[in-house]
């Protein structure tokens, strides 16, 4: 950084010198009427307005009817005014050719405090060095600024202003990172999303890839200010290779889609069989249970005809009882005397041929054999 101001100090030094040892008629001054864009504003000089182009620099386009408006090309034109504020006192140092095809004058402007507005404006990274015809005069210190804007990573070399080139790219790589970098899917429709998410970022840097390998436009160099030759080649490379991670995680991602997809299709099968053995087995719990309420429904109407009938039956029987004669009293019988029954005769045994031992009762008078 050093080194560049030092380059940027002493370029200025020999452009003043060179101004002060040059002719009167090579430098002017004049009032600022009001800025155009970056690079162009109206002064007023003698009493009339000239359109002023900043020489050796070129800033982003806002004025173009043939082009859209250009990265940072509002905040170029916003620097400027803020610079140069109507009615600021300018001093104009001109080169070979004082005019361009359009008519404009070519000019290094100077601010009051003695600052070359050409490189001022390409420090802040807001405009790139470009060369006029013959006209060379103030691209040393242009350039000089220009590095400085690089080496800080300002404006059209920002990654962190989303129009710039680098941040295009820086971008689009953090993009696919995410993307191919994503957990593993746990369901189909994630991992189709995640692929189509993919393939997004891939058709993204596809297209990044093919602008920074085009040929580049040199009437819009400024565009690729963010980016050197050198830079250019290894962003293309390292995109090349995002690209082929990408694109083996998008597969990976279709390949997830469809083995979950199988399983799931094979889970919703068995969930729907599940339920359909459910379903029957509750329509045959209800149909069972259904049966053994109407028999036990069946069962109670029968016992309660049965006790109904039995019922009626005991009415019946009450009722018939009821119309029954009354039965007459009872009377006991009078009890009759006693008279014991007359001693039967003794009538003795016919004697017995037995001749065996006999055994005789009490009293001697009956035996049985022994």
């Amino acid at each position: 950084m050093k080194k560049l101001i030092i380059a940027t100090m002493a370029a200025t030094a020999l452009v003043a010198g060179s101004v002060a040892v040059g002719a009167a008629a090579n430098e002017d001054s004049g009032t600022v009427v009001r800025v155009v864009d970056g690079d162009t504003l109206i002064v007023s000089i003698n009493n009339g307005d000239h359109t002023i182009r900043l020489l050796n620099v070129d800033t982003p386009e806002t004025k173009d009817p043939n082009q859209p408006v250009e990265c940072l090309g509002p905040q170029a034109s916003k620097y400027l005014e803020e610079a140069l504020p109507e009615g600021t006192q300018v001093r104009l140092e001109f080169d070979v050719e004082r005019h361009d095809k359009y008519g404009r004058t070519l000019a290094g402007v100077f601010a009051p405090d003695g600052s070359l507005v050409n490189a001022e404006i390409a420090r802040e990274g807001l405009g790139i060095p470009v060369q006029v015809g013959e006209n060379r005069k103030f691209l040393p210190p242009v350039q000089a600024a220009y590095e400085e804007a690089r080496a800080a990573k300002s404006g059209l070399f920002s990654e962190a202003i989303d129009c710039t080139l680098p941040a295009q790219l820086a971008e689009t790589t953090k993009a696919l990172e995410e993307a191919a970098g994503a957990a593993p899917a746990t369901t189909s429709a994630a991992a189709g999303t995640a692929a189509a998410a993919l393939a997004a970022k891939l058709a993204a840097a596809k297209s990044l890839r093919a602008v920074l390998a085009a040929t580049k436009d040199a009437n819009r160099a400024i565009y690729w200010a963010g980016l050197s030759a050198a830079a250019t080649t290894a962003a293309v490379a390292a995109l090349e290779k995002k690209i082929a991670s990408g694109e083996q995680k998008r597969d990976e991602f279709k390949a997830q889609q469809s083995t979950l997809a199988a399983a799931e299709k094979k889970a919703e099968e068995d969930r729907l069989a599940a339920e359909a053995r459910a379903a029957a087995e509750k329509k045959a719990a209800e149909e069972r249970a259904a049966a053994e309420k109407k028999a036990a429904d069946e069962a109670a109407a029968a016992a309660k005809a049965a006790a109904d009938e039995a019922a009626r039956q005991a009415a019946a029987e009450a009722e018939r009882l009821s119309r029954l004669p009354a039965p007459a009293p009872y009377v006991a019988p009078a009890p009759q005397p006693y008279v014991p029954p007359a001693p039967a005769p003794y009538v003795p045994p016919a004697p017995s041929k037995y001749t065996g031992p006999r055994c005789y009762a009490p009293g001697g008078k009956t035996w049985t054999p022994c």
